[in-house]
């Protein structure tokens, strides 16, 4: 109990900062981000629609940076829903100098057809920026938290602390051209979570891009008859604002 109250207290620390945050000497580039949706839809022997979207926006005001986003994904197969899941998560960095920064997560998601019915997150983390240059962006976090989560309709809860590590690359071949890849991995007693999200990004207009990726949700501990890995491949539209 002791170890979940400092965590959930470093986190709601490095969220709540910026109020007393040097307005003075901090550089407020506001806010902006993407916002992406596709639809795949197949006929013949099933038919199937799904509708995926993302939204995730950033600010950097001087050495803070924010961070928030949402997903979601709705599936039907032969007229019955197949897939339901949606997350959002937050987070608040600062910088300690050029290459190293401390940061706070915070993540939710619910699925209704995966064995976790919720999973619920917060952690602190330290982060290191490997690369950062015109054309490429490689950063690392690792860092501590606690997940709270229940089984799929089932009145059992498993929470506990966690170890979290993540990954996010970017690499620009030009100014049309760009591949990602991320990866989380959160990782507990129960159970541990990885996604990967790996892609490529061609940019049609100032606003506009086309991005097809594939989606990887891994699972180690589920309930029988759940597989343990979910992936999801997408062409989704694009918007910069």
């Amino acid at each position: 109990m002791m170890k979940t109250r400092l965590i959930a207290l470093a986190v709601a620390s490095l969220l709540a900062t910026p109020a007393i945050a040097n307005a003075h000497d901090a550089t407020d580039e506001g806010w902006s981000g993407t916002g992406e949706m596709g639809l795949a839809i197949s006929k013949g022997n099933t038919d199937s629609q799904s509708l995926v979207g993302k939204l995730r926006a950033k600010r950097v005001q001087g050495p803070w940076a924010y961070a928030a986003g949402a997903a979601f994904l709705n599936g039907k197969a032969n007229g019955k829903e197949s897939a339901y899941r949606y997350e959002a998560f937050g987070s608040a960095a600062r910088d300690l100098n050029e290459k190293s920064y401390i940061v706070g997560n915070l993540r939710t998601e619910r699925d209704h057809y995966a064995s976790y019915e919720y999973q619920n997150i917060a952690s602190a983390n330290y982060g290191f920026r490997a690369i950062e240059s015109e054309a490429t962006h490689l950063t690392f976090e690792v860092g501590a938290g606690y997940r709270w989560s229940k089984l799929q309709n089932l009145r059992v809860h498993e929470n506990g602390a966690i170890a979290r590590g993540s990954m996010d690359f970017k690499h620009q071949f030009n100014d049309n051209v760009a591949i990602y890849d991320t990866l989380l991995v959160e990782s507990g007693k129960a159970n541990t979570f990885i996604r990967n999200d790996i892609g490529v990004l061609v940019k049609m207009t100032d606003a506009l891009a086309l991005k097809a990726g594939v989606e990887t949700r891994h699972n180690t501990d589920v309930l029988p008859g759940i597989k343990k890995t979910d992936t999801l491949t997408t062409v989704n539209v694009v918007y910069g604002f």
